[in-house]
């Protein structure tokens, strides 16, 4: 029989009072990660010649994942090793690989590190060097003392890797862009970066890319690096370096370090932090050191000590301890000469494979099709750029007719991953971008 009225309006006041049964009933859909959403789209592709340039991973010529020779031979190494356990790792990682991890980044005669001034933790490649430096700054660092989140402000290049502002938002940090790229000459923003360098506050904490610029390619030259830390020293700005790629962008470990032992040579307050997947080939390993730069060693007040003691307290909140496998890899080719020798090799290899892909492709669109330019210079900024990605200046529309009608799977500012060029696919990429360009895709 049909409830009466009074029973199912009794039913609905105990409905309404009653404490919910889903206690995230409330939670909105996030949106899905772009990168990771093209990369998607990109596999459910039939088409033949798809091209997926969205990807930050380096693919050999075939257009596959490239596991490196030195990295397969330590693999085995590690294997017959009978004396390797799987106890947990002392907090701050693995001693051989965070000590070599120091030495490759500040160079092996630093005097900071000499001087006992480096406190170097190993974390979840660079996404948890960025946390834990990012956490460590908005608890210990002394001008942000008693601000609220919108006063701690960490200025970020416009544009960045898309994961720095949530990082810094999840650790109580406010994101603010600086001028970085300008689209205009597809170049360094030079002079807008100077000024506003010279005109934020005093001792505010800046986040730079130390080489291979992400998403641009764009980095500074080294008289201009100069000019930009005589303004970092001048107003005792704090410098936030990540650097992701070194040994990947020219191909030389020292020439791509060469900015951040500059910052530590000068005294700019600093700290560092390096990924391993990139260079190494280590992505799903996740490897990755961060190291704070004291200004002076002991436990004396500002001291090395104190630092490396508030760090553990954090990383111990966090992830207990690091992984052991990938940090046992790294530290195998970091810290013998002829393994070391052999991936200096390998790297050197990647990043020429890159140097050349933006030479054919600059030659293609340049020489060959006379594609129109997008820029004041024509189609340089191909081969001026460094490192992973190139921007290409393609403005929204024309990437977007690129993967909806070329079936190149690229983001769309115009961000492409050199490394998914190759000899068997780039000449239609550069039909399809020179099509785009012109209107006719």
């Amino acid at each position: 029989m049909p409830l009466s009225s009074a029973t199912q309006r009794l039913n609905q006041l105990h409905h309404q009072m009653s404490p919910s049964t889903d206690a995230f009933s409330a939670i909105p859909l996030a949106p899905a990660d772009a990168i990771f959403a093209l990369t998607a789209a990109y596999k459910a592709d039939e088409f033949k010649q798809k091209v997926n340039l969205g990807v930050g991973a380096y693919r050999d010529n075939d257009g596959n994942p490239f596991v490196l020779p030195v990295v397969r031979k330590a693999k085995v190494l590690i294997s017959q090793d009978n004396s390797l356990d799987h106890e947990y790792l002392p907090i701050a990682g693995l001693p051989t690989f965070t000590g070599a991890s120091a030495k490759l980044i500040f160079g092996a005669d630093s005097p900071a590190i000499k001087e006992g001034r480096v406190s170097t933790l190993q974390t979840i490649s660079g996404t948890g060097a960025n946390h834990l430096g990012a956490l460590f700054l908005e608890r210990f660092y002394g001008p942000w003392a008693g601000k609220s989140k919108a006063e701690k402000i960490i200025y970020v290049s416009n544009p960045s890797w898309a994961n720095h502002k949530a990082i810094f938002n999840n650790v109580g940090l406010t994101s603010a862009d600086y001028p970085y790229y300008d689209p205009k000459t597809i170049g360094l923003a030079f002079n807008e970066f100077l000024n506003f360098l010279r005109n934020v506050p005093l001792q505010s904490v800046i986040l730079v890319h130390a080489c291979a610029h992400n998403p641009t390619g764009v980095d500074p030259t080294r008289e201009q690096w100069k000019e930009i830390v005589a303004i970092f020293l001048e107003r005792g700005l704090f410098a936030f370096l990540d650097t992701a790629y070194q040994g990947f962008a020219s191909g030389s470990l020292d020439d791509d370090a060469w900015a951040v032992r500059y910052f530590t040579e000068q005294g700019v307050p600093l700290l560092v932090c390096q990924s391993f997947a990139k260079n190494m080939g280590l992505y799903g390993e996740r490897v990755g050191a961060l190291s704070v730069v004291a200004a002076h060693a002991g436990d004396a007040e500002g001291g090395a000590k104190r630092i490396a003691s508030q760090l553990l307290v954090l990383q111990r909140s966090e992830i207990s301890n690091p992984p052991t496998f990938g940090a046992r890899i790294a530290a195998l080719i970091l810290n013998d000469p002829t393994m070391f020798g052999e991936w200096k090799k390998d790297v050197s290899e990647m990043a020429f494979r890159i140097i050349e892909m933006r030479k054919q492709l600059y030659d293609l669109l340049e020489n060959k099709l006379k594609t129109p330019a997008v820029g004041p210079n024509g189609w340089s900024h191909i081969t001026s750029q460094i490192g992973m990605f190139s921007f290409t200046g393609l403005n929204p529309a024309q990437c977007k007719a690129l993967v909806e009608k070329g079936h190149v799977y690229l983001t769309g500012n115009g961000r492409i991953s050199m490394a998914g060029l190759n000899t068997g696919n780039i000449e239609y990429f550069a039909k399809c971008l020179d099509s785009a360009v012109r209107g006719t895709l």
